[in-house]
Order: C-alpha cells, then structure tokens, then sequence
C-alpha cells in the first residue's frame, strides 16, 4: 500500500509482497490470461510468460485491465491478433479504453497491441475446453467468474447468486475473493469468504485479492481444513 509503513507492507515474507491478481492457464491447445493486471509486464517477466493465446476479463475495472497494452508484445511475437473474452458490457470498456488496439490498419508492421473482442454468455469453448462464464456480484455490479472443467475463479465478489452456485457444485479447486478481515462494500472478507468457501464445498479453496489487513503466515496457519492463501506465484495442477 502506497504510502504505509505496517507490519505487512514491510514485511520479509515474500507472500505478502502482492501485485494485483490474476492467473496464467497453461493448457496442452495454448495459455490463457485472465485479467490483465498494471503490473502485467512484470508478472510475465517474473514467471517467464512467453506465449499468450487469449485473454479473459471478469471486469473492466482499472487493477484487471491496465496492463492490456502490454500484450504488444505477445502479438508481435506470435504474429497474430489475440481474443478477448468477456461480457458485452466489459468487452465496450475494454475496447473504449483500448480503441486503438482493437483498430484494424492497413499496415502489416505495427507495435500495437492486436486484439479482438469475443462477447460470451454462458458457456463457450476454448482452446479445446469448455469455459462456464459464472455471473458475480460486485456490490451493485456483476462481473464474471470462469469455470473449466474442475476448476473455477471467482474473484471481486461480495455475493454468488443461486445459479452460479449451482455451477460451481463437484469442484477440485476454487480460486475466490477476500479482501481482508473487515467488512467491505464489493468484496468478501475473510468470514465470508470462509462461509462461502465452506458452502461450494471445493476439496480446496484458495483466497485470493488480498489487502495489507491480512499477513499471510498470521492468517494462513487459522484458516479451516481446505482452505489456504493464494500468493503471487502460486502454481497449480488441476
């Protein structure tokens, strides 16, 4: 946190040193983004991502979409136009805030980003799977979660509607929301993330867009059963 000396901003322990969150899916057909972070450039260098093949956004708020120029790079590299995938809604967002990088142009040689946007609802097929596209609440928004095969990513939510629990029944893995230990307007805390991790009944829930409330080895070592921490860098086999 800009401008704060706590115990978890200064700390040694390198999980509580955190970017703003997002994933990198490496699939057998390609590898997925989702969210494109302010610092998404100097997470690709970090954890040494050389291809990208398409992109998701749960929403179009400043922290998931402001490294989107940086996929310059992945589009020079790879020579292609690269997806984006989202809601209507998100995708005019994304697109506004980024005109020039969903712009076709004539030359063959420019240092812009190349994309498309690829509106979804429901369910789509990527990549050879199938992605559930999950309708959050994020105070008075909705924002998406992702769904794929045993797997899902909720993250910047304060409440799950009913049909989106249904689709996140028989899960290996959840990836979800919690801000920090006091109440908040648009995120779960710590005691509801618990609640509602312990409701999905995942074998294993990892908490995910955490503030400098929380320390990590203080929190982590009360969490139930099941129930852990997600770090920068955090990798996973599912």
């Amino acid at each position: 946190m800009i401008g704060c000396r706590c115990n978890v901003c200064t700390s040694d322990d390198p999980r509580d040193r955190r970017s703003r969150c997002s994933l990198f899916i490496e699939l057998p057909a390609g590898n997925i983004i989702i969210d494109t972070t302010p610092e998404f450039r100097l997470q690709c260098l970090q954890y040494e991502v050389d291809r990208v093949d398409a992109l998701l956004f749960t929403h179009a708020h400043a922290d998931h979409i402001f490294g989107l120029d940086d996929v310059r790079r992945f589009c020079f590299m790879q020579d292609d136009v690269i997806p984006c995938y989202s809601s209507p809604g998100v995708l005019e967002k994304v697109t506004r805030a980024f005109s020039y990088a969903f712009r076709e142009i004539d030359q063959d040689y420019s240092e812009r980003p190349k994309l498309t946007a690829v509106p979804v609802d429901g369910t789509f097929e990527l990549l050879d799977k199938t992605v559930t596209a999950l309708i959050l609440c994020h105070g008075v928004e909705t924002v998406l979660g992702f769904r794929m095969d045993r797997w899902a990513y909720c993250t910047d939510c304060n409440r799950i509607p009913s049909e989106a629990l249904d689709q996140l029944k028989n899960l290996d893995v959840l990836i979800l929301d919690a801000l920090r230990f006091t109440p908040h307007p648009t995120h779960f805390n710590v005691e509801q993330a618990i609640e509602m991790a312990q409701q999905i009944n995942a074998k294993h829930t990892y908490l995910t867009h955490i503030a400098h409330e929380i320390k990590h080895s203080d929190l982590e070592s009360q969490l139930p059963d099941g129930i852990s921490l997600s770090y920068d860098g955090l990798k996973l086999t599912v």
